[in-house]
């Protein structure tokens, strides 16, 4: 390793004519920080958050392992890497430690790391990684502690500031998708389109939140930032931001037609692109002529969007009329909840039977309608042979009054069934 003068970390930021504040303060400044401590450790450096991602890195790379390099390039510790490190309790030894930690890696190509935690009281914010050959001296092991607190003013102070500012995209977001006299000066101020507004809800199916609720409100952050790049890049001025757990897109269309049928491929093509990542769902809301409509797109966006968890599906994009009518099951049902209706008739008796005497009438009638009177298909449904399923379905007949001859008495108990999810 070259021998070169080492100085205090503030006279090397000095040097590279800023100071501790102003590196705060300025674009880039995590990159100055990781530089300084290059030049302070005579070594190269990437900062890291939480999951490994790459915050910064110093120059120098090209000295260090191909592993570092892969990094640097992917900006994301490699999966192998992050499982050896883990398996060899790397990790928990760098996190339990408020020291930094050397790490002998004992692979043919590698070479040995040493870590600092990058921490605020008790949170851990990330990490300082070091390419060295040997184990750091005292004084550099002290001068690797010291840029971890100044690594942690940075990450707490570039937090805050994106923090701010998403909060006021979404405040401002959040007026547009009201609808209301406001609206027109948010999307001023959001710089987006005020007419032909497609608005789209996606939101994460698998959600750490209740685990992990500072990591389930990160990933959803992410995949939000992902979503308002995508849309970005298809119109400048589009717009998205996370509102409670949902993502909202609003996407302005040109007038070429089937604009719902555009939009949901916009989706579909955010969802291939993050799949791997993000397993997601998204609504797709009717076209929006003008901003006093975009409130009704978001309602319809939101409806779509809840059909697919009733569904129970994953990675799907749904165009509210496609699942109008779904959706509008999903109301009644609403409805029908929040004023403590229950099924009745004939319904209300087969249900009754099934509860005193341990039947299975209901779950026959459900069969035989949606096999649109197809006994056979009907019975296979079910696991029974069709003459069994032929005299459960006389059972049902004579003990519910059913007339299932009577369109609108079919009619009636498929509803129920639907409504009351029985």
């Amino acid at each position: 390793m070259r021998n070169r003068p080492r100085a205090s970390l503030g006279r090397i930021l000095q040097d590279l004519g800023t100071t501790v504040l102003d590196v705060a303060a300025s674009p880039g400044d995590l990159f100055s920080l990781a530089n300084a401590v290059c030049a302070l450790l005579d070594a190269p450096v990437t900062i890291e958050d939480r999951s490994s991602r790459v915050l910064a890195f110093s120059g120098r790379q090209d000295e260090a392992d191909p592993g570092r390099v892969e990094t640097v390039l992917g900006r994301q510790v490699p999966e192998r890497y992050l499982r050896m490190l883990d398996e060899r309790g790397f990790f928990k030894q760098l996190y339990q430690s408020r020291a930094p930690v050397y790490m002998e890696l004992d692979d043919e190509g590698v070479i040995n790391r040493a870590a600092v935690a990058v921490r605020s009281g008790d949170e851990i914010l990330g990490s300082i990684w070091v390419v060295v050959r040997e184990p750091l001296s005292e004084q550099r092991e002290r001068a690797l502690a010291d840029a971890a607190k100044i690594v942690a003013l940075q990450l707490l102070r570039e937090r805050a500031g994106a923090d701010t500012q998403r909060r006021l995209r979404a405040d401002l977001l959040s007026t547009v998708l009201a609808g209301g006299g406001d609206a027109p000066e948010a999307a001023g101020r959001l710089g987006i389109a005020t007419a032909r507004l497609c608005v789209l809800a996606a939101q994460l199916v698998t959600d750490d939140a209740a685990a992990d609720p500072a990591r389930g409100e990160s990933d959803r952050q992410r995949f939000c930032d992902a979503l308002a790049l995508h849309v970005a890049a298809i119109h400048p001025k589009a717009a998205a931001a996370l509102v409670g757990s949902v993502a909202y897109a609003v996407l302005p269309l040109h007038s070429m037609g089937d604009e719902e049928a555009r939009a949901v491929r916009v989706a579909e093509s955010f969802l291939a692109r993050v799949g791997p990542r993000h397993a997601a769902n998204i609504g797709v809301g009717r076209l929006a002529a003008n901003l006093s409509q975009v409130a009704r797109s978001r309602a319809d966006a939101d409806r779509a969007l809840r059909v697919l968890g009733a569904r129970g599906t994953t990675g799907q994009v749904a165009g509210y009329t496609t699942v109008h009518f779904e959706s509008l099951l999903l109301q009644v049902a609403d409805v029908a909840a929040a004023e403590e209706q229950t099924p009745t008739g004939p319904y209300q008796r087969l249900l009754d039977h099934d509860a005193e005497h341990g039947t299975e009438l209901a779950p026959t009638l459900r069969a035989y309608l949606d096999a649109f009177g197809d006994v056979n298909a009907a019975s296979a449904q079910v696991h029974v042979h069709a003459n069994t399923f032929r005299y459960r379905l006389k059972r049902l007949v004579e003990i519910s009054g059913l007339d299932l001859s009577d369109p609108d008495a079919r009619l009636t108990a498929m509803l129920q069934m639907r409504i009351f999810g029985r």
